[in-house]
């Protein structure tokens, strides 16, 4: 029978199941036939009493699972199981919950060969913390864009070291703000820096080309996976991640046609970019460890509670939206989507319900800066912004968000985004601005994690940002920098238990510590 989405979905997305007692017993040692686990393990979307584990074998087998409190594995929590299909390029996910809150967790992985039962992979232990229920002090870390503008992995020069370096923070989770790949972003084997030395990639056969079919698709995740740092970091911390464009290709619509002059350079053969988005979509749930929607397969907005302390809200700022055009209608309707109503719904109703004294709205894009939609022609609006001036376009859409926020008492909302490939700390004034009925707020920009650096982009007044700090490269220093300049950002930020302080902290490639400020929570 032909398989839906849907069911496939269900079946990478499994409910836990209990297994008994032993399922690691040994195995016959044919080790060429026994299965193979390919790409390492992952967890995410943490909360107080779940979190979902991925990994990927090599062929057809059942992904096996063991939980306990410490690495010892002597008193087992929880045993669960999925299989891992054709249909889903053999990758597993599942989903556990029941799990003790405020507590490192221990999970073993292995997988289970369909042909040969006896035959089981070596396994690979990871782990992750739970959410806490009291207000302990959380941390994590934010970055984005992966592999980008033609720097993928190159193994002398220690690969994409700056996972490591957010691995050395130890924080409770990483999210990832958007382009988690660069589909659309083909490799060569050899670059020469303007030093006169060479970068050399990695170069698959899927990373050769603009991806268009799902195994191109697919072969985006798995090459990131070869890198050691990211393989390292996704063992021990658990990931939130979000898509932003790259994820199909460059700065998309919906129902945009693939008639762009970019478009004709990447020699797509299919006009349809809801044909990319639908395969770009399939891949990328079933490389990310995020849960799962049964009524809305593709949906990637959603609330992650981290406790008392910390709710973050991921927004997904592509899937909905409208053209990309010159972004000013004077009315809000379906021509100045950026979220979308039912997104834009649901964000209200969340921040409103919240009882954390944080709100982390984790947006793919910035608010106020400019970002060209079509850089042949220097034309049209990608994101929010649109010129200084009054709120018009999608800019009435967010206009109506911070209203709401200001009106419904929701306080100490904080924004953290990346898309622009430099670092920044923007505090929206609404002294200062041309739409002027909200409440303050910060949004802090961090990126790129491994790709190339630009910036600064300009700012647009109709909500007031005022620049705190920014690190970019200067116009001697051209555009497109690679990693090995070292302008290559994350962000830190920490929540202090006993006094619920914020302190976000704008970090490089090294770890060092560029800009920092200490936030006091508001009450109602």
């Amino acid at each position: 029978m032909s398989l839906t989405r849907r069911t496939v979905m269900k079946g990478l997305m499994a409910t836990a199941s209990g297994l008994g007692s032993g399922i690691f017993m040994p195995a016959l040692s044919r080790a060429a036939d026994r299965p193979l686990i390919t790409h390492g393990v992952q967890s995410g979307d943490i909360d107080q009493g779940g979190a979902v584990v991925w990994s990927r074998a090599d062929r057809a087998s059942r992904m096996k699972i063991e939980f306990a409190t410490t690495d010892s594995f002597k008193n087992v929590i929880n045993g669960v199981f999925v299989d891992a299909l054709p249909e889903s390029d053999f990758t597993a996910k599942a989903f556990i919950d029941g799990l003790p809150s405020d507590q490192d967790i221990f999970y073993r992985l292995a997988f289970q060969s369909h042909t040969d039962p006896q035959l089981v992979s070596d396994a690979i232990i990871g782990r992750f913390r739970t959410a806490p229920t009291s207000a302990r002090s959380v941390s994590f870390c934010w970055s984005g864009d992966t592999v980008g503008q033609g720097w993928g992995i190159d193994e002398a020069r220690g690969g994409m070291t700056i996972y490591s370096s957010i691995l050395k923070n130890r924080p409770d989770f990483f999210l990832h703000s958007g382009d988690t790949i660069y589909a659309d972003g083909p490799l060569a084997a050899e670059v020469k820096l303007k030093d006169g030395t060479l970068w050399k990639n990695i170069v698959t056969e899927e990373k050769s080309k603009p991806a268009e079919t799902l195994a191109e698709f697919r072969g985006q995740y798995k090459y990131n996976l070869l890198d050691k740092n990211l393989l390292a970091l996704a063992k021990e911390v658990p990931f939130i991640v979000q898509w932003d464009d790259h994820e199909v290709t460059n700065n998309w619509w919906p129902t945009e046609p693939l008639t762009r002059p970019e478009h004709q350079r990447k020699k797509y053969k299919d006009t349809n970019m809801l044909g990319m988005v639908a395969r770009a979509s399939r891949a990328f749930h079933e490389y990310q460890p995020m849960r799962f929607f049964e009524t809305e397969p593709g949906r990637v907005y959603r609330k992650i509670a981290y406790g008392p302390l910390l709710d973050v809200f991921v927004l997904d700022m592509r899937s909905y939206r409208s053209a990309n055009g010159e972004n000013k209608q004077t009315e809000y309707g379906p021509d100045a989507h950026f979220l979308g109503p039912v997104q834009l719904a649901w964000l209200k109703r969340e921040l409103a319900a919240s009882k954390a004294t944080w709100k982390v709205i984790a947006a793919d894009m910035p608010i106020g800066l400019m970002v060209a939609y079509d850089f042949d022609k220097n034309w049209g609006s990608e994101a929010v912004a649109n010129g200084d001036g009054p709120a018009l376009g999608r800019e009435l859409e967010i206009a109506n968000l911070l209203s709401f926020i200001k009106r419904a008492g929701v306080t100490n909302t904080v924004w953290l985004t990346a898309d622009v490939h430099y670092t920044a700390a923007h505090y929206y004034d609404p002294a200062k601005a041309q739409f002027q009925d909200f409440d303050a707020f910060y949004e802090f920009v961090s990126g790129p994690l491994h790709a190339g650096t630009f910036g600064p982009n300009d700012l647009d007044n109709t909500f007031g940002p005022q620049v705190l700090f920014q690190k970019a490269p200067t116009k001697e220093m051209g555009v497109n920098l690679p990693p090995s300049m070292g302008y290559q950002f994350f962000g830190h930020v920490a929540i202090d238990g006993p006094t619920q302080v914020m302190t976000v902290s704008l970090k490089d490639l090294t770890d060092t510590t560029l800009w920092s400020v200490k936030l006091d929570p508001k009450t109602a």
